[in-house]
Parts: structure tokens; C-alpha cells; sequence
């Protein structure tokens, strides 16, 4: 497990947007930066789900979050825009970026996976990254000290058969995390970095691993120290590197 202690206070006034925020890692991520001190902007389709991580947020007395329902799949180019000028006229800036949000699709061979399902998947993980990191990067700009952290798999580092188009898609995110954090290196006040969360105990990874006994995999909480570290001014200077959670 990736060693850090996170100070209480680490994140304390800033302003982090969360993906996929309603579950799984997205929901721990964005528990773990609100009990920080950050104001967490949650993301996600599912409003019920985002309206329970809220309550719980705010029960615990941390920083008031935000929910923020938002559908990846079908969102067009107006919509990222329409989102960007709300988290300006409410927030002023973005601190920080999660891109958690993601799906599996068909674990398949290439030969037998459909060209709807390859798209979607891209769709929902690469094209809808890129066009939420472009619309708010000129928000990040606007921090002191900004992270964008994208969510890799160890099939976007070495492709395995059968991942079809999720490996593609994590190869497409460390791509574009490697050329974001290429260019933004000395010239902003935002980095970027991937992680690689690793076997965890999530739905999707049941849903990948249906015979697989859950109770091996760590929580989502159990793997927040790499993600605490990777939004928290302590990484200071870390830009462009693929980091593991495990």
C-alpha cells in the first residue's frame, strides 16, 4: 500500500471536483478530501447516489459539497461549457481534478466486440475526460497550486487479452495525462499525474471478476493515502508520473 500520512488540515480550502462520485472510489476519494477540509464538487448520473455522499459529508460536519448531475455519455461540447461557467460563478477557481468515472464494457475478444461498445466505452472514459480537462483547465490555471489526477489500470500499462476497449481507453488516459503534464511543466500552477487504484472492492471489479472472492481486495478507503497525496500541496513538483495505489 503507498505509504502517507495525510495532516488533517491538508486540503483545507480548496476546491476539488470528483467523477463518478456517487461510489466506489469516487465516493471514498471524495469523502477522504472533504474530511481534509476541501469543498468537494460531486459528480455523477446518479443523483440519488450523489444526494446520499452530500448527507454524509455534511453529517460529518465537513465542508458543505456540491452535488453536480452530470452524464458523461450523452453531455455535448455546450454542456462542459455551461458547467465550467457555473463552477466560476460559484466557486471562482478549481483546486483539483479527480477523473474517476469510468466503465468496464464487454470483456471480449477484439475480434468479437462490437463497434457500439468499443465507442461508448471510449466515450464515457477518454472523450469525456478530455473534454471535461480542456473546459476546466483555465479554472485550475486560476489556483496557486492545482492537480488533475487521472485513473489508470495495469491494463493501460501492459494490454492483457480480453480488456478490449477499457485497455484502450486507460492507455488513451495515460497518454493524455503524459501530454497535459508535458505542457503545463513549468509553464502553470497544475499538475498531472495518474493512479493506478489497483485490485480494490468496488462493483465494477465484481462485475470484472464475478468469481473472484471480494473479501482479498482492500476497501476504497484503504487505498485513499496515494490519492490524498497526489491532491494535497505535498506533491508539489510530482507532474506527469503514473503512480500505484497498492
Amino acid at each position: 500500500m503507498f505509504e502517507y500520512s495525510a495532516r488533517p488540515d491538508l486540503l483545507a480550502g480548496r476546491i476539488i471536483l470528483v467523477t463518478g462520485a456517487g461510489r466506489g472510489i469516487g465516493e471514498a476519494a471524495a469523502k477522504a478530501y472533504a474530511a481534509h477540509g476541501a469543498t468537494v464538487l460531486l459528480l455523477g448520473k446518479n443523483e440519488d447516489n450523489l444526494n446520499r455522499v452530500y448527507d454524509e459529508i455534511e453529517a460529518a460536519g465537513h465542508p458543505r459539497p456540491a452535488v453536480i448531475p452530470f452524464n458523461l455519455e450523452t453531455a455535448l461540447p455546450h454542456q462542459y461549457d455551461e458547467l465550467a461557467a457555473m463552477i466560476e460563478r460559484e466557486f471562482g477557481h478549481l483546486d483539483g481534478l479527480l477523473h474517476n468515472a469510468a466503465i468496464v464494457g464487454p470483456r471480449t475478444p477484439i475480434e468479437q466486440l462490437s463497434g457500439d461498445n468499443f465507442m461508448r466505452v471510449m466515450q464515457i472514459n477518454v472523450n469525456a475526460m478530455f473534454m471535461l480537462t480542456s473546459t476546466l483547465l483555465p479554472l485550475l490555471k486560476l489556483s496557486k497550486d492545482a492537480s488533475v489526477i487521472f485513473t489508470s489500470s495495469s491494463v493501460g500499462r501492459k494490454g492483457r487479452a480480453y480488456w478490449g476497449a477499457y485497455a484502450v481507453s486507460k492507455f488513451a488516459t495515460e497518454g493524455l495525462m503524459q501530454v497535459l503534464a508535458d505542457e503545463l511543466d513549468d509553464t502553470a500552477p497544475v499538475r498531472a499525474n495518474s493512479i493506478n487504484p489497483g485490485a480494490t472492492r468496488t462493483d465494477m471489479r465484481a462485475k470484472a471478476y464475478p468469481g473472484e472472492n471480494p473479501l482479498v481486495n482492500p476497501l476504497p478507503e484503504e487505498i485513499m493515502p496515494v490519492y490524498l497525496y497526489l491532491m494535497g500541496p505535498d506533491s508539489a513538483g510530482i507532474n506527469g508520473q503514473a503512480l500505484d495505489a497498492q
